[in-house]
């Protein structure tokens, strides 16, 4: 198995004259990073993406730089950049530090007597997560998985604090998009949005970590069936 169906096909880069060039293509870069279109291991060029993309190499250079500050890319002189294999030891510190965030996050919600709009929310996203995986929608099921988290921190007051979690999460991003498409059990991911739900619910703060911190953690549970399917995706060295 040489690529996750589900995610083998690129999207066009439609460019929004209101946004700055460079912001939009490290954004398109980084999703065909995390989507294994631009697999581990393979070559770039600057001039390429360039004459690929329709624009000049200055915004192309500005995102491959800060791709490669992200420990995505590898920047090798004369030969261009190198999209860097998936690293056990980067999933680790990512997942810590989503983890830390997204836990202070939860302590201010159920700091907060009323949290029926935020419920009312977590249902939704609840109810279509089961509609998405029984209709086989992956690339929707990931972005309600996504909108799910994003509720509890806008809930809790930390709406800036979303971008900060989007960067440090950048390579747990890149594993849970492998193992959505390939191994993991999408019906668990549903039980576990349902379980910090019901404890959100019920006032109990400390079953509601313990929920949330399972289901963040669960991604290591699925490394080695990821693996042993796409072993030329990793690193020989997992530290």
């Amino acid at each position: 198995m040489s690529k996750p169906a589900a995610l083998a096909t690129p999207k066009p880069f439609v460019p929004d004259p209101r946004q700055p060039l460079a912001r939009q293509l490290y954004q398109l870069l980084l999703e065909r990073i995390c989507r294994f279109e631009l697999e581990p291991g393979q070559l770039i060029s600057e001039a390429t993406l360039s004459a690929t993309l329709g624009v000049s190499r200055t915004p192309v250079r500005e995102a491959m730089a800060r791709l490669a500050e992200q420990g995505l890319l590898e920047v090798m002189p004369q030969r261009g950049s190198r999209v860097l294999p998936l690293r056990r030891s980067d999933l680790e510190k990512s997942q810590f530090m989503r983890e830390a965030l997204e836990t202070a996050m939860l302590r201010k919600v159920m700091a907060m007597t009323d949290r029926q709009l935020l419920l009312m929310q977590l249902d939704k996203e609840i109810t279509l997560q089961r509609t998405y995986l029984q209709v086989g929608d992956l690339e929707r099921f990931y972005q309600s998985d996504e909108d799910f988290h994003r509720h509890i921190a806008l809930f809790a007051g930390c709406g800036p604090v979303i971008e900060e979690i989007a960067r440090v999460k950048v390579h747990m991003d890149r594993f849970r998009q492998l193992t959505v498409a390939s191994v993991e059990d999408l019906a668990m991911v549903i039980a576990q949005h349902q379980a910090i739900r019901d404890s959100i619910a019920g006032s109990d703060g400390m079953a509601a970590e313990a929920c949330l911190q399972l289901h963040l953690r669960r991604i290591f549970s699925f490394l080695e069936q990821a693996q042993a399917l796409f072993p030329h995706y990793f690193s020989e060295s997992q530290s």
